[in-house]
């Protein structure tokens, strides 16, 4: 009995010192890649290093760029007022306070780990004593850069460039569709209305004027490429729209605004108008280039032009 039982007791010895020694290797590893796991990482910014979180999770946004962070899905703490007026936005940034560059006070009590913002913003060298702070000179880089610049800044370059490489595709394919259908020439205008002004846009001011110019490769009128490629917008009068007018019209409403003008004579006699061929974007939404914009801009191109 005893002979039997010797082989199974060493047997059983031997399994037992492999799980131990796999286990002791296990937690090695695991502790191995704790020490190595950065707790910061070095951003390059358009001014220089600058040293962030490698995994941040109270972020500032001071002057857009939240539809970036929300689509890498990092936590937010504090947003600009226009970022709580997109209704595309509103559930995720719930819990988020509104902050402005101006009300250091209340950014210190969200406590930040990290901060981003426009280069124009105010308090600039008092914000980084309160947390790493970094800023981007609008339009330095194309729309879809930017983004892959939030995804280094956020320490998710990868998922940030996956997006970015399948939204071009995506994009770039309905621009053929479109084109196809409305011909190779035909003309895009975009215009917007806000307070009592009238606006045309050029080629990267959001307003899906990214998507329709670059990606799309779609024409705009010669008015507006005189006027408003370079400065990147144009401030028009009612009078004068019908120059503007591109064979279609993308209207980035806004509800606030004096829309009086769609009820003249001079707005119904626009070809555009006539055939219409005017659509109506809820500037609301609309007034971003982030990832959660753009993809929201693109199906609202896809159905207006090709339809459902």
């Amino acid at each position: 009995m005893k002979k039997q039982l010797i082989p199974f007791l060493l047997l059983l010895v031997l399994i037992l010192s492999a799980c131990s020694s796999k286990s002791n290797t296990d937690e090695g590893n695991s502790s191995d890649e704790k020490e190595q796991t950065p707790e910061t990482i070095t951003y390059q910014s358009e001014n220089g290093p600058v040293e962030v979180p490698a995994d941040p999770q109270r972020v500032i946004l001071l002057s857009g760029f939240t539809g970036n962070v929300l689509a890498l899905d990092v936590n937010i703490v504090g947003v600009d007022k226009w970022s709580t007026m997109n209704p595309r936005f509103e559930e995720e940034l719930k819990d988020a306070e509104l902050v402005s560059d101006e009300n250091l006070e209340k950014i210190i009590e969200l406590n930040p780990d990290l901060i981003i913002g426009l280069s124009n913003i105010k308090n600039l060298d008092k914000l980084k004593e309160i947390a790493p702070t970094v800023t981007y000179t609008w339009g330095k880089v194309d729309y879809l850069q930017q983004h892959i610049e939030i995804g280094k800044l956020l320490n998710k370059e990868k998922e940030a460039r996956s997006w970015v490489e399948d939204f071009k595709k995506r994009a770039n394919k309905i621009g053929e569709k479109v084109k196809a259908k409305i011909g190779e020439d035909a003309t895009v205008s975009v215009i917007e209305s806000y307070a009592k002004q009238l606006y045309v846009f050029g080629n990267n001011w959001a307003r899906g004027s990214e998507i329709l110019y670059q990606a799309m490769d779609l024409e705009m009128p010669e008015k507006v490429k005189e006027t408003a490629l370079d400065p990147g917008y144009y401030t028009i009068s009612a009078e004068v729209l019908p120059e503007y007018a591109g064979d279609y019209i993308i209207f980035s409403k806004s509800p606030d605004a004096d829309n009086s003008f769609m009820e003249t004579e001079t707005y119904k006699n626009i070809p555009a108008v006539k055939n219409d061929r005017v659509f109506v974007l809820n500037a609301k939404q609309a007034s971003f280039s982030d990832p959660l914009t753009l993809e929201y801009q693109l199906e609202f191109f896809k159905e207006s032009f090709l339809g459902k």
